[in-house]
């Protein structure tokens, strides 16, 4: 795994940030930004997310939960 369950994370294939939420078998599951639905991805094609990352995708979030885009 490429963290404790909590750890943010990039999907490498799609450049997606989220949260580490454990595994399904051999893939990870994750989990976006301000929750929501997880999706599964290879162990090796996840890194762990930078601060800047974090605060892009958290940022973001807010954002759109603001304009009324999620809830």
């Amino acid at each position: 795994m490429t963290g404790p369950i909590g750890t943010y994370v990039v999907d490498m294939r799609t450049g997606s940030v989220g949260r580490l939420m454990g595994e399904a078998g051999p893939r990870l599951l994750l989990r976006p930004v301000g929750g929501g639905r997880e999706w599964e991805c290879e162990p090796d094609q996840v890194r762990p997310a930078t601060a800047v990352e974090r605060i892009s995708a958290t940022t973001a979030y807010v954002n759109a939960r603001s304009r009324g885009e999620v809830t």
